[in-house]
C-alpha cells in the first residue's frame, strides 16, 4: 500500500501535468489576444506577454472584420455549414438506418467499401474529383464545397450505428403493425430517438467543415466566396507585416467557436459518451 507521502507526491504530479497543460494551451492564446490590441510600434517593442497600453484599442478588430471580410466569410461558412450538415446528417442516418434494420445481399461489402474508401488518402483522388467539379460547372460556387463536405464518411456511420444498437427492434414491429411504412417509422421513430447521435456528429462534423481551408480555397478562389479561414489566410497580402491585425482575425475566427462550445458543452459531453455503453 502507498504511504500517505507517496500519495501525497503522486496527487501534486498529477496537478502539475494538469497545469503545465492548461498553460500550454492557454498561453499562446493570451499572446494573440494581448497582441490584437496593441499598435504596430507597440508591438515591435514590447514582450509577448507584456499588456497592451490601450485594451480598448479595437481598431485591429475593425480593420479585420470590414477590410478583411471577415463578415463575408462568416455568411458564407454559416451556409456551407448548414447545408453541408443537414445532406451529412440525413445520408448518414439513413445509411445506418439501412446497414442496421435490413438483411440483403452485399450488405457487408457495403459497409466493407466505405471502410476501404475511409483509408485512401482523399489527396491522391483530388485530381479526378476537381475534373468532376469543374465538368458539373460547380468550380467557384458554394455548392462546390458543400457537396463535397455532404457525403458522409465511416465515422458518421458508426456513430449512427452504435446509437442505434440502443433502440429495440419491438419499436419498428410496433410501427409496422400500425400501418407505417419504413419511411415514417425512419422519420417519426428513428430520427427522434438518434437526437443524442446527430448531436455528436454536429459537433465532429462542424467543428472540421468550420476550420476546413483546402477544400474552399481549391474550388472558391474568387474572393467574394471566402469562408472564414480562407478569408484570414487573405490577410498575408495586405497584412503581411500587420501582426496585430493577424491576431485580430484570429479571435474573431475563435470567438463563435468558443461561445457554442460555452452554451452547449453538457450536450457536447452527453452527445460523445451517450451510446458508448449498450443496456
Amino acid at each position: 500500500m502507498k504511504t500517505v507521502n507517496q500519495v501525497k507526491i503522486s496527487t501534486a504530479l498529477i496537478y502539475l501535468s494538469l497545469i503545465m497543460a492548461s498553460l500550454i494551451a492557454i498561453v499562446p492564446i493570451i499572446v494573440v489576444v494581448f497582441a490584437s490590441f496593441k499598435t504596430t510600434a507597440e508591438l515591435n517593442t514590447t514582450g509577448v506577454l507584456e499588456l497592451p497600453k490601450n485594451i480598448f484599442n479595437f481598431e485591429n478588430y475593425r480593420i479585420a472584420f470590414v477590410d478583411g471580410k471577415m463578415l463575408l466569410g462568416f455568411m458564407n461558412t454559416l451556409v456551407i455549414l448548414f447545408l453541408s450538415l443537414a445532406a451529412t446528417i440525413l445520408t448518414g442516418t439513413m445509411t445506418a438506418y439501412v446497414l442496421h434494420r435490413f438483411k440483403f445481399k452485399g450488405k457487408k461489402l457495403i459497409s466493407d467499401l466505405f471502410l476501404i474508401a475511409s483509408l485512401i488518402p482523399s489527396i491522391t483522388m483530388q485530381m479526378s474529383v476537381f475534373q468532376i467539379i469543374v465538368k458539373l460547372g460547380l468550380f467557384n460556387t458554394l455548392w462546390s464545397t458543400v457537396i463535397l463536405y455532404a457525403g458522409t464518411d465511416i465515422i458518421s456511420i458508426y456513430i449512427f450505428l452504435q446509437f442505434m444498437e440502443n433502440i429495440p427492434f419491438s419499436l419498428d414491429e410496433a410501427a409496422i403493425m400500425d400501418g407505417a411504412g419504413q419511411i415514417r417509422i425512419f422519420a417519426t421513430i428513428i430520427l427522434p430517438l438518434l437526437k443524442s447521435a446527430i448531436v455528436t456528429v454536429v459537433i465532429l462534423k462542424g467543428v472540421v467543415f468550420y476550420n476546413e481551408f483546402y477544400t474552399p480555397y481549391l474550388y472558391m478562389p474568387k474572393s467574394e466566396l471566402a469562408v472564414i479561414s480562407t478569408a484570414l489566410f487573405r490577410f498575408k497580402g495586405p497584412y503581411g507585416t500587420k501582426w496585430e491585425v493577424i491576431c485580430a482575425g484570429v479571435i474573431i475566427t475563435l470567438l463563435p467557436a468558443l461561445i457554442v462550445f460555452l452554451v452547449m458543452q453538457k450536450k457536447i459531453y452527453s452527445g460523445l459518451t451517450s451510446g458508448a455503453v449498450k443496456e
